[in-house]
């Protein structure tokens, strides 16, 4: 099977032929850094790291962009409640008072060390909106000169995009523009049609100086979608294979976008990729249900390889649903891999790992990725192939077992949830505390093998018992005992 991905603007699956062969160009919106991650934004990145990574497998070379939009509305509202003289009870206590472009760094460091811990491959390029602000301005003039474009007709200083100027308005979300809401981003008093939306935002009473840059419009800052447009035809030409995000930026971020980039004569993407978003319980997430659940409150209940398994489990298209237990259900999928390599290990190496991999993913693994990225049907196929390797370890078929924990290590890698991957295991407390527990269990199971080389059962069993009431599980096997958290 070819690869194929569904394409939004088509509303189909699609063969998947690069621009140019042997090379795919990838661009994905990253964070508005206004706030700490939250699961939707990690989902997204590790969705488009599952499609890097079998690009790549697949032999193509990749070309990755994330941006970062580190001048927004949101930033500058964030910026400017960190200073209320109102909330100072003692005057001499100095309140806090962030300028908007350190709050966007701080919390672009918070964005990264989720990405890493997480093991999202750090991208190609990750542009700055605020670093490009003349490739804005050109994309700005050259949608005027086309009579796609006109600065507000109440002197502010804003420039819209004409969406009736351009027929094709519409297409990748497949509306009217008259069942189109207002645009958001600014008052209708100085447009031609309230759904016109803001290229260049003239600079207004009251904002810092340093959120405004000189333009032949007067001084100002870009639109949210303006940036997106001049960044990705910089660092990828102005036609490229894919564009993806979470299906929440279909529109109008991403209407307006291809609208304005075609407009401005680009090919643009071949393809459209989104990515559905995570519930909880069946539900949207959302403050005022206070119902959210963020990326570091998972990691505080699982490792962070059990985190990433359980964020990229789903079909990327598809809602990924939170429970109290999905993690528990997770911790449970990595164990049973984490347990078969180390059993495997222990009777082909004697855990030694230098050794190379030398079997390919299974076909039913190749063909479900190149059917639309199916990981629900990839991961099936490495539990398949996990207990094909248990009942060969039980049957010490060396050759079979040999077979199944390459092939399993090949498909964890594309997936990056390989337990034995040096990023999983780089250090910080939680890895710390799982060695220190290993070092312990280890010390009670060696106990546990004396006693019953000794035929002591009651104090076997008594071991046995005392590690199942702290949740530790003991499976016995020809080669010796192992221990997984229950």
């Amino acid at each position: 099977m070819s690869l194929r991905f569904y394409d939004t603007a088509t509303a189909q699956v699609r063969d998947f032929v690069p621009l140019v062969p042997g090379k795919v160009g990838l661009y994905y919106c990253g964070a508005t850094v206004q706030g700490d991650p939250h699961v939707g934004h990690i989902r997204s990145a590790i969705a488009f790291d599952q499609l890097t990574r079998w690009l790549r497998a697949s032999g193509y070379d990749v070309t990755v962009v994330r941006n970062v939009t580190d001048i927004d509305d949101k930033i500058l509202v964030k910026s400017a409640d960190s200073f209320r003289p109102d909330a100072a009870e003692d005057p001499m206590v100095p309140v806090p008072n962030e300028p908007w472009w350190a709050l966007a760094y701080r919390y672009e460091q918070e964005f990264a060390k989720a990405y890493d811990t997480l093991g999202v491959e750090r991208p190609t390029y990750e542009p700055r909106a605020t670093g490009h602000i003349p490739e804005m301005h050109r994309l700005i003039q050259e949608l005027i000169d086309r009579g796609h474009a006109y600065p507000a007709l109440d002197d502010s200083g804003d420039v819209y995009f004409d969406v009736r100027s351009w027929p094709e308005y519409g297409t990748l979300t497949h509306q009217r523009i008259e069942d189109m809401q207002a645009a958001p981003d600014a008052g209708p008093r100085g447009k031609k049609d309230p759904r016109d939306f803001a290229l260049w935002k003239g600079h207004k009473e009251g904002e810092p100086e340093t959120a405004s840059w000189a333009s032949p419009w007067g001084a100002g800052r870009p639109g949210w979608h303006l940036e997106c447009s001049a960044m990705v035809t910089k660092y990828l030409g102005t036609e490229f294979d894919i564009h993806g995000g979470g299906l929440d930026l279909r529109f109008p971020h991403h209407e307006n976008e291809v609208a304005q980039s075609r407009a401005a004569g680009q090919g643009f993407a071949n393809f459209w990729m989104h990515n559905g978003m995570v519930t909880f319980e069946g539900e949207k997430m959302s403050k005022s249900i206070g119902n959210i659940i963020t990326p570091a409150e998972m990691l505080q209940d699982a490792r962070p390889l059990v985190v990433r398994y359980y964020l990229g489990q789903a079909q990327y298209r598809s809602a990924l649903d939170y429970n109290p237990g999905s993690l528990v259900e997770a911790a449970a999928a990595v164990e049973r891999i984490e347990g078969f390599m180390q059993r495997a290990l222990k009777f082909l190496y004697g855990e030694q790992l230098g050794f190379v991999v030398t079997e390919r993913v299974p076909e039913a693994f190749a063909a479900a990725m190149d059917d639309d990225l199916n990981v629900p049907q990839a991961l099936a196929a490495v539990h398949e192939t996990v207990r094909a390797g248990n009942t060969a370890l039980d049957a010490k078929d060396k050759e079979a077992a040999t077979r199944a924990l390459h092939q399993v290590m090949a498909m964890t890698d594309v997936l990056h949830i390989n337990p034995l991957d040096p990023h999983w295991h780089s250090g910080g407390a939680d890895t710390a505390a799982h060695q220190a527990l290993d070092t312990l269990v280890r010390a009670q199971l060696e106990e546990r093998r004396a006693a019953r080389a000794a035929k002591d059962w009651s104090r076997a069993d008594a071991i046995r018992d005392a590690l199942a009431e702290a949740g530790i599980v003991v499976e016995d096997s020809a080669e010796g005992a192992s221990w997984s958290l229950g």
